[in-house]
């Protein structure tokens, strides 16, 4: 490996580059040579000949499975309840313990990252979040809402368990990929997990709670939606939709800055109600306890014992995930969206240059730099604003005490500044040779509407109901202004769509591989799929996109219900898994029994992947490889 970057530079070793061999290489001093350079320079070769070479699959109606094209094959990976080493198996009856379920694959996979070990391409880490549970299948007899007089402590331990993320370990062995158990490396973090504060929030009277007076430690993570990683090879985890989490009965007794900042992050009602068993989600008598939520953590996969931190420098809103970018001076910027409709696109930059070496050292780069927020102007240029207390309005006499006042209350921040409300900034991906910045917008249905923002030339459609993806050009990471487009209209023709090839609605999951492909995936909401206007698309689904000119084909369609997110290849991008999550779930609560009705087709049930009578749907990670063992999406 370089010494600095301005080598890794001066050698050309391109981003591509970079993740095909440096990224999670086990802090070693030397790249791995997972392939030889000419059949990565054959495979670029190819990919840019022809980037898309698989035949597109038909939409999926009511279809409860995983299809992909001719010459694929998917199979299902990791199951909800699948024990991550060698930890009890999964109950069809949900009759698993909290104990039990602490050593499983959690609830509603989301996000995924691979992380290479001895030999890349055979073996490594899978690091996925579970971002929220479905409590009438986690339990026999439904969560709090169905048998509230039988929720108990345990039951409450058990959804935080199901919560967070997993790590296991992976092996290709006589051409077959299994998880490896017992493994060393096996680990989960749940909604209980200690983890340490570092950035400009750390220890300050946000943060402080009576279980925590110093502000030093926070228990947990959960609503882990997507991820991202570091060039220096650890795994970042999204805390989004926290707000679900934290019961508000009374707001008396509290400041009316308290009530106002309660009121910006929709903190109202736990969807959930630990707060009956766990003093710490009641909002009322804990003010400060939701304040240790929506951040972004960071930490080591490769080490079981390593204490994740809370990177409080990154600001804290509803995080979708976060995709980075390397500056030519070396420092590095992290891009985020706020996914909430009228919500902000925001960008970190680290104050210090990274040196191009591997290591979880190198965290310490995200604890200082400038939290920025996108301005969209109408004539195709923008602006990165940064949210700095005493600049833009951020002072005393806005209500801001100090920097750590405007990232625990960031979104505020963004609207003294000036920033442009988004339709649902979702994912962020960056292109590995270009470094052009793409987000998904997934919808905004409330665009246009009385009392509510019009639409304008970054957000063009009122009543946003199909959703689009921004593209944003800088001359580099480190840039404060910026070029942008609507790269995409979603939906079909008939409603202004703009895709050049398969239709899709509600963009959400974005990836650009080493390749240069995009892979789109598709998060129409449960209560839409298959019906009205969103009928012609079928059930959820993934694409491959040519960024260059737009070529879109349907690469897989999901089971009945679900939403297809998350995906993760092998450096030598002949290996894909992605993740299935929440199969079958519908607008109503389902049965006890956690089998679940579509609600177009009574007799069409989603118990996937295990197609029992009577079985539970439960999230999965699948597993796609191509016959001919060549590149994925060829």
């Amino acid at each position: 490996m370089a010494k600095d970057i301005h080598s890794l530079i001066d050698a050309r070793l391109s981003r591509r580059q970079l993740m095909q061999y440096g990224i999670g290489a086990l802090f070693s001093t030397a790249l791995p040579r997972a392939f030889s350079e000419t059949e990565v320079s054959q495979g670029i070769k190819q990919g840019i000949q022809s980037l898309l070479g698989f035949k597109s699959i038909p939409i999926a109606h009511l279809l409860d499975k995983v299809v992909v094209p001719e010459g694929y094959r998917a199979e299902v990976f990791y199951r909800w309840g699948d024990p991550i080493s060698d930890g009890a198996t999964f109950k069809m009856d949900a009759s698993n313990t909290a104990e039990e379920q602490l050593q499983q694959a959690g609830m509603h996979h989301d996000a995924l990252q691979f992380y290479p070990l001895k030999n890349p391409n055979e073996q490594g880490l899978l690091v996925m979040n579970h971002e929220y549970i479905d409590a009438q299948i986690l339990h026999a007899d439904g969560g709090t809402f169905d048998a509230p007089d039988n929720y108990t402590l345990k039951k409450t331990l058990k959804e935080q368990y199901a919560h967070g993320v997993s790590v296991i370990e992976v092996l290709k062995k006589e051409g077959q990929w299994q998880i490896v158990r017992p493994s060393n490396y096996a680990r989960r973090l749940t909604a209980v997990t200690p983890m340490s504060i570092s950035g400009p929030v750390a220890g300050t009277k946000y943060i402080q709670t009576q279980a925590d007076p110093e502000g030093k430690e926070i228990l947990g993570t959960f609503n882990n939606c997507s991820n991202g990683k570091t060039p220096w090879g650890t795994y970042l985890t999204c805390e989004e939709n926290f707000n679900d989490y934290f019961d508000l009965a009374s707001t008396e007794g509290l400041t009316a800055k308290q009530k106002q900042a309660f009121k910006r992050y929709n903190i109202k009602h736990s969807y959930y109600g630990w707060h009956k068993n766990d003093e710490r989600f009641n909002a009322s008598l804990h003010p400060n306890e939701p304040n240790r939520f929506g951040w972004i953590v960071e930490f080591d996969p490769y080490d079981p014992k390593s204490k994740p931190a809370k990177r409080t420098a990154l600001g804290r809103f509803s995080h979708e995930n976060v995709a980075h970018k390397l500056s030519k001076s070396g420092r590095i910027a992290f891009y985020s969206g706020d996914d909430a409709k009228f919500e902000y696109v925001y960008k970190f930059v680290t104050e210090k240059a990274w040196d191009g070496s591997q290591g979880p050292h190198h965290g310490h780069l995200l604890n200082e730099g400038v939290l920025y927020v996108a301005r969209f102007n109408e004539d195709g240029t923008g602006q990165w604003l940064a949210l700095e207390f005493g600049q833009h309005g951020l002072t005393v006499d806005m209500g801001f005490e100090n920097q750590a006042d405007v990232l625990v209350h960031a979104r505020k921040a963004a609207d003294v500044v000036g920033a442009t409300p988004m339709d649902r900034p979702e994912w962020i991906t960056t292109h590995p040779d270009s470094g052009d910045i793409y987000v998904s917008m997934t919808n905004n249905s409330k665009r246009g509407k009385e009392g509510q923002a019009d639409s304008d030339a970054a957000n063009p459609r009122d009543n946003n109901k199909f959703g689009h993806i921004i593209k944003i050009v800088e001359e580099d990471a480190v840039s404060t202004s910026f070029t942008w487009d609507v790269s995409v209209l979603a939906g079909d023709e008939l409603h202004q769509g703009t895709i050049k090839g398969d239709a899709y609605a509600n963009p959400d999951g974005l990836m650009i591989d080493s390749r240069g492909v995009m892979w789109v995936q598709t998060d129409v909401s449960s209560s839409k799929l298959n019906s009205g206007d969103y009928a012609q698309f079928g059930n959820n689904q993934m694409l491959a996109v040519d960024p260059v000119n737009g070529e879109t084909r349907r690469f897989l369609t999901g089971p009945v219900g679900c939403e297809v997110t998350g995906i993760a290849l092998t450096p030598d991008l002949k290996t894909m898994w992605v993740n299935i999550q929440h199969p079958g779930e519908l607008s109503e609560l389902p049965s006890s029994k956690g089998r679940q009705k579509s609600p177009q087709d009574p007799n069409a049930t989603s118990n996937w992947p295990d197609h029992k009578a009577n079985g539970r749907p439960r999230s999965a990670t699948v597993l796609i490889t191509k016959n001919d063992g060549g590149f994925i999406g060829t």
